[in-house]
């Protein structure tokens, strides 16, 4: 199984790895379409009022062109601890042991704008592009990532996906019709979508399954493994969601 998660637009600063290494991370067939994001942001970032208004910054937040100037030089942590918000607060992977991290390692991709998905632990450094910017010298984000990412999932050959990514970023990379998936949104018992709540129970959702570190290769297994866990799962009325119940 592989589980597809979003980023997050808040990271952490600094970090003590090596500078970024496009050809190093997960799914290389992608490195064509990282390199020219990310080379596209750090030509942005040469001219700082231009970049203000490409990526909508405030003056308070001039410091993101500067860290998307150094993207070729500047330290790496892994994705994971990378970023911060309430759904990687409620995942807290710092604080898993070395064996649940490398569990996520195997099984999670997040998915970022200038690097399509990259692994767990793939080390990247701070940068700052939302999945609906209009980057100079790119394509469109949808038209540069959907079909590479699309093709490079496949390659994969995951035997399950679970994407509990928001619409924007499936958008970048939808998951191929040949691959077992299931799109996941959070709902009361009523059926009402949740926006913290949501954000927050994917995040308790993988720190579970990093935990247990179950062998899951299907919707069946995942329904199993649930159960047990004590979440509640739920067919949507649409074919290929899935609803997790939570309480308000």
């Amino acid at each position: 199984m592989k589980i597809l998660l979003p980023p997050s637009e808040t990271k952490r600063e600094g970090g003590t790895g090596r500078p970024l290494d496009l050809a190093g991370l997960s799914l290389p067939a992608l490195h064509a379409q990282r390199r020219a994001v990310v080379d596209a942001l750090v030509d942005l970032a040469a001219d700082e009022d231009a970049a203000r208004k490409v990526l909508k910054l405030s003056v308070r937040q001039l410091g993101d062109v500067a860290h998307n100037r150094a993207l070729h030089s500047a330290a790496t942590m892994p994705a994971v601890d990378r970023y911060t918000g309430v759904l990687f607060d409620a995942l807290d992977a710092p604080t898993l042991p070395a064996a649940s991290r490398r569990w996520l390692a195997s099984h999670v991709w997040i998915h970022s704008a200038p690097f399509g998905p990259v692994g767990a632990l793939d080390e990247i450094p701070v940068y700052r592009l939302a999945a609906g910017t209009s980057l100079p010298g790119v394509a469109a984000l949808r038209r540069h990532w959907a079909d590479a990412t699309a093709a490079a999932i496949a390659d994969a050959e995951p035997s399950f996906v679970l994407d509990l990514r928001s619409e924007a970023y499936v958008a970048l990379g939808p998951v191929p019709a040949s691959v077992p998936s299931a799109y996941v949104r959070v709902v009361t018992a009523q059926g009402r979508a949740l926006n913290h709540f949501n954000k927050k129970s994917k995040g308790l959702l993988v720190r579970a399954l990093a935990e247990d570190r179950p062998r899951i290769a299907s919707l069946r297994s995942l329904r199993n493994w649930t159960a047990r866990r004590g979440f509640e799962l739920r067919d949507a009325p649409e074919r290929g969601i899935l609803e997790l119940v939570v309480a308000e």
